[in-house]
Formats: C-alpha cells, structure tokens, sequence
C-alpha cells in the first residue's frame, strides 16, 4: 500500500503564492510519474503538473508561466510551487502518483486527499 500526504493549501489574496508538498510513502519500488491536479466545485479533476516517465514535465496552461513542480526523488516528495495566483485556481488540489511496489508487478495509481486552494479576488 502506498500513501500520498499533501500538504501546502490555504487562504491566499489574488498575486500571492502558496507551495503544496506532496510525500509519498509505504510500498514503493519506483514511482513512474507524479504530480498535481485539481477539482474546482462543478467541474471536471484536470491536470496541472506532473512529472511522467523520465524527466518531462507537463503543465496545463492556464498555469504556465505561473506554477512550477519539482521533486525530491530521494524523499519521493514533488512540490508544486504556484504564483501569481488567481481565484480561477481556487479548488482542492490533489496528489496523484503511478506507483510500482515491486521489481515485477503493476502500476497502482494513487490519489491523495486534497488539499483545499483558495484566491480571493
């Protein structure tokens, strides 16, 4: 079993920034990709970082220019590092990661509980 702890979420103006960690641990043999998505009320969970095999980066973009992930492949930890905020990116922000727990078996695909994002105009 693998667990995703976010942690980072908050209050903050339009213009400000926030930093969300997010640390995996348990079962790990190698994590294949992982990163951040998120749900505003009545819409659909969309990408908007992820680090996905190797070293490539994707952004949604809307956040282009704006947010930066990161990692700490020693911690298993990605960090997503979100400036210039807008209210458009209120909404709670999830932790996903495409887990192997083992040298021969699947890939798992984990979800952390969210952590709630909120600009205020």
């Amino acid at each position: 079993q693998v667990q995703l702890v976010e942690s980072g979420g908050g209050l903050v103006q339009a213009g400000g920034s926030l930093r969300l960690s997010c640390a995996a641990s348990g079962s790990i043999f190698s994590i294949n990709a992982m990163g951040w998505y998120r749900q505003a009320p009545g819409k659909q969970r969309e990408l908007v970082a992820a680090f996905s095999r190797g070293s490539s980066t994707n952004y949604a973009d809307s956040v282009k220019g704006r947010f930066t992930i990161s990692r700490d492949n020693a911690e298993n930890t990605v960090y997503l590092q979100m400036n210039s905020l807008k209210p458009e990116d209120t909404a709670v922000y999830y932790c996903n990661a495409d887990v192997r727990s083992a040298m021969v078996g699947p890939h798992l695909d984990y979800w952390g509980q969210g952590t709630q994002v909120t600009v205020s105009s």
